[in-house]
C-alpha cells in the first residue's frame, strides 16, 4: 500500500519577480509623496513669511524690493543646485564658498582694465571652479578619502591661495568692463538676468537628474552604494562628475558675483558653505543621500535669503539670521531622520503583506 503525500505548493517564480517591482514602485511613490509634501510646506512657509513682512512693511514687495529678493537669492540658488548633486550621492562639498571667492577674484583680475567680453569671463569662472571640483572629486572617488576631510581641506587651501594671490588688493567696479557689470544689473521684461540664469541652470539640472540614466544613478549611489556597485553603476566616475559639476557651478557663481557687485576682495562668499548646506538640507535633500530634488534645494535657498531680507526690513539684528538658519538646519535633519524611520517601518509592513 502506498501513500501519496502532496507537497505544499510553492509560489511561482513569476509571482515573486512580479512582486519585487511592485514593492519598489510602492516604495518610490511613498518617498516621492513625502518629499513633495516637504517642498510644498517650504513653499507655504515662504509665502507666509513674505505676507507677514509685507503687512509689517508694505515697501517690502514694491518693484525694487522684489528685484532685490530675486537678485539676493540667485547666486545662493546656483550654489544649492551644485551642492544638491553632491549631497544626493551621500557626499558633501564644503569648499563652494571659497571657490566662489577664488573665481570672482580670478575673473576680476583677468578683466581689470581690459575690454574682455561676458562669455570670456563666464568661461574663466567655470574653468577655475571645475579645476577645484576635479581635485576634490578625485580625492573622494579614487583616493577614497572622506568627503568632509577633503572639502574642508580644500576650503582652507583655496582661501590661502586666494589671500596669497590678492595680497590685500581689491578689484573695483570702475576697472570691470561695462558689459560684465550690465550682466549683473540688467534685466529683460523687468526681470533681472541673474535670476533667469539661475532658473535656467536649475531647470536643466532637474531635467537631467530625472530623465537621464546618469542622473538616476546618482540617486542609486546615495541610496545604497553597495547595491549600486552590484548593479554595475560606475560609482567613482559618477561621484567625480558630481564634484566637477559642483565646482563648475561654484566657479560660474563666482563670475556672476563679479558681475553683480563689481567690487571683489579675497574673502568674498566667506562662510557661505554652511549657508549652502543649510539651504540644501532645509529644501528636502537628505544629508545621507539618495532623496530630494534641486527644486526643493532652490526653495530652501530662497527661504533663507528671504529670511535675511525680512529681518533687515524689520530692523532685527542680523545675528538672528544665522541663528534661524541653524535652527532650520537642525529641524530639517531631525525631520529627515524621523521620516526615514517611519518610511522604513511602513515599507516593511507592506512587504510583509
Amino acid at each position: 500500500m502506498s501513500v501519496t503525500v502532496e507537497k505544499p505548493e510553492k509560489p511561482e517564480k513569476s509571482d515573486q519577480t512580479a512582486a519585487a517591482p511592485e514593492t519598489a514602485r510602492s516604495a518610490r511613490s511613498l518617498v516621492d509623496a513625502v518629499f513633495r509634501a516637504r517642498e510644498i510646506s517650504i513653499a507655504g512657509a515662504l509665502v507666509l513669511l513674505v505676507l507677514f513682512t509685507w503687512i509689517a512693511e508694505p515697501r517690502f514687495l514694491n518693484d525694487q524690493g522684489i528685484k532685490d529678493l530675486l537678485l539676493n537669492a540667485a547666486i545662493l540658488v546656483l550654489l544649492a543646485v551644485g551642492q544638491s548633486v553632491v549631497v544626493i550621492t551621500r557626499n558633501i562639498d564644503l569648499s563652494v564658498g571659497s571657490v566662489v571667492g577664488l573665481s570672482a577674484f580670478a575673473c576680476g583680475k583677468f578683466v581689470s582694465g581690459t575690454d574682455h567680453g561676458v562669455l570670456t569671463v563666464l568661461a574663466l569662472g567655470i574653468l577655475v571652479g571645475a579645476a577645484c571640483g576635479i581635485v576634490s572629486g578625485a580625492l573622494v572617488s579614487f583616493g577614497r578619502v572622506p568627503a568632509l576631510v577633503v572639502t574642508l581641506g580644500m576650503l582652507y587651501i583655496i582661501q590661502g591661495v586666494d589671500y596669497w594671490w590678492a595680497q590685500g588688493e581689491q578689484i573695483n567696479a570702475a576697472d570691470v568692463p561695462q558689459p560684465v557689470l550690465d550682466l549683473g544689473s540688467g534685466s529683460v521684461l523687468g526681470i533681472p538676468y541673474l535670476p533667469l540664469i539661475a532658473f535656467a541652470a536649475l531647470a536643466a539640472t532637474a531635467y537631467v537628474l530625472r530623465t537621464y540614466r546618469a542622473g538616476r544613478e546618482l540617486y542609486a549611489i546615495g541610496s545604497s552604494p553597495e547595491a549600486a556597485r552590484l548593479a554595475g553603476v560606475p560609482i567613482r566616475r559618477r561621484v567625480l562628475a558630481a564634484y566637477l559639476f559642483s565646482g563648475a557651478v561654484s566657479g560660474f557663481a563666482g563670475a556672476l558675483w563679479l558681475a553683480r557687485f563689481g567690487t571683489v576682495v579675497a574673502d568674498n562668499a566667506h562662510g557661505w558653505e554652511l549657508t549652502v548646506v543649510s539651504a540644501v538640507v532645509v529644501g528636502g535633500v537628505a544629508i545621507v543621500g539618495g532623496t530630494g530634488t534641486v527644486w526643493g534645494a532652490a526653495l530652501g535657498a530662497l527661504l533663507l535669503t528671504t529670511i535675511g531680507s525680512a529681518l533687515a526690513v524689520l530692523k532685527v539684528d542680523s545675528f538672528w539670521q544665522d541663528a534661524i538658519a541653524g535652527a532650520l538646519l537642525l529641524a530639517a535633519i531631525s525631520v529627515d531622520r524621523i521620516v526615514r524611520v517611519r518610511m522604513t517601518r511602513a515599507l516593511r509592513k507592506r512587504s510583509a503583506r
